[in-house]
């Protein structure tokens, strides 16, 4: 096993720094730049929705289109790719038996069963991180500086990467011991416990994730602008959001991308928008993104996702419970896996979870993007910015396809492309003209009866 286990980190090296030799480019930084309204889009009694959205288009450089459209689709095969490389790092395991000797190790260092799992995800995580390294660091660093989306250096990105490793080893190790263990104690009704138990750990990530996973990776501060907190922090108040701050997240250190949320529970709810956004958006882009922000936490969306991703999980748990039964029973001695208790099952475990969601990706998908669009709607209500609204649009199809054919984004977007979004806004800024007259007519005066 080691001597196997060292010939493996060092292939992984040699494909480490031959990709990055091979595929590094100087970074391309993003290239568009919206500064005003075109005179298609301007609110005027011609006003046409489809030649306001096809002037925003025309806006983006055709480099630029090219290039996001590059990266988008490559974002395709990526999905192929991923799913078939982890796919053949848990056969790797299976069949040289690893998984197996990972285990032995773990019984012979302690006799509690709780412990031996965990000393397993150990295990289990350091080899599949060296064994994935060469796509990770394809994918996270060399792809996204080719594409100039990137702001790293490789060590400081290497930093990232390492507290990622920490936490998924902390959190990962109390849940999947935490599943074992119920697996071991309820051997008949395991899938059913095991989905619960899976749900509420999901709750629990998402209600820290604001104020303990967060700043593990950047800094959130307040902030103290009122020309940017004042129409944000009105739009929350009129809309039922209690909160009397704006954060704010260095994400510059490591991306362009713009981005912002509103995330958590109660106590731990917060607005947060990141830096790049504050640099590089305007007043009305960032009203429009907030007011979009918002309306997955108006419009409950949180919760409704847990509630469908429920139905997802007990139905991933009861097809795992048939797949790792008929799996163990077939191929289980020549693996070393003794039962679906045994810890050594655990690459079967993302196997079986890998052809599950890889085959489940339209369907999760279109959740997604329906959300996404019912947040796109409220966003333009609360916010009345179509404009900055289909500025945002522009800035995020740096890396999002714009114009996509019907079925391919059914398929691969979890967002509405750009093209729709900007259409949408400017079908909505077309049914409310009068709030952008700029001269309005005033209304006739009274007339007295005497």
């Amino acid at each position: 096993m080691h001597w196997r286990f060292r010939a493996c980190a060092l292939f992984v090296l040699i494909a480490v720094f031959g990709l990055g030799s091979a595929l590094a480019q100087p970074a391309i930084q993003p290239t568009v730049d919206i500064t005003k309204v075109p005179a298609a889009a301007q609110p005027t009694a011609n006003f046409n929705a489809d030649a306001a959205t096809e002037a925003y288009m025309a806006m983006i450089p055709p480099a630029s289109y090219a290039r996001s459209d590059a990266y988008f689709e490559g974002g395709y095969w990526l999905i192929l790719w991923g799913f078939l490389y982890g796919s053949a790092i848990s056969l790797l395991l299976l069949y040289t038996r690893w998984s197996a000797k990972m285990r032995d190790v773990a019984v012979r260092i302690t006799r509690f069963k709780f412990l031996q799992t965990v000393i397993y995800w150990i295990e289990y995580t350091l080899v599949t991180t060296v064994l994935g390294f060469p796509l990770e660091y394809y994918q996270g660093f060399v792809r996204e500086h080719k594409y100039g989306l990137a702001t790293q250096t490789f060590w400081p990105w290497m930093g990232d990467e390492g507290k990622g490793l920490l936490l998924g080893l902390i959190l990962g190790g109390i849940a999947v011991a935490g599943l074992y263990a119920i697996v071991r104690k309820l051997s008949k009704t395991w899938w059913i416990w095991g989905s619960v138990a899976a749900m509420a750990f999901m709750i629990f990530t998402v209600a820290i994730g604001p104020v303990f996973i967060q700043p593990i990776f950047n800094t959130p501060k307040k902030l103290e602008d009122p020309k940017i907190t004042a129409p944000i922090l009105k739009m929350a108040h009129a809309n039922g959001i209690p909160t009397n701050d704006v954060w704010q997240i260095d994400a510059s250190k490591q991306t362009t991308r713009m981005s912002a949320n509103v995330s958590g529970f109660g106590n731990t709810m917060r607005i947060t928008l990141n830096d790049n956004l504050l640099k590089r958006g305007s007043q009305q882009e960032i009203q429009a993104v907030m007011g979009h922000e918002m309306g997955h936490y108006v419009m409950n969306h949180i919760p409704k996702s847990i509630i469908t991703f429920v139905i997802i999980v007990v139905l991933f748990f009861a097809f795992l419970r048939w797949g790792m039964q008929w799996t163990i029973s077939r191929w289980g001695e020549r693996w070393g896996i003794r039962d679906v208790a045994d810890p050594a099952g655990l690459p079967l475990v993302f196997l079986l979870a890998g052809v599950f969601f890889f085959v489940l990706t339209p369907v999760l998908n279109t959740e997604t993007r329906t959300q996404e669009k019912e947040a796109d709607m409220f966003g333009l209500n609360a916010a009345r910015q179509p404009d900055g609204f289909a500025q945002a649009a522009i800035h995020l199809g740096e890396y999002r396809k714009m114009r996509p054919g019907p079925v391919e984004e059914w398929l691969f977007f979890d967002h509405p492309s750009g093209y729709n979004r900007i259409h949408s806004a400017m079908v909505w800024k077309g049914e409310n003209l009068e709030l952008f007259d700029k001269n309005p007519v005033p209304p006739p005066a009274p007339t007295s009866s005497k």
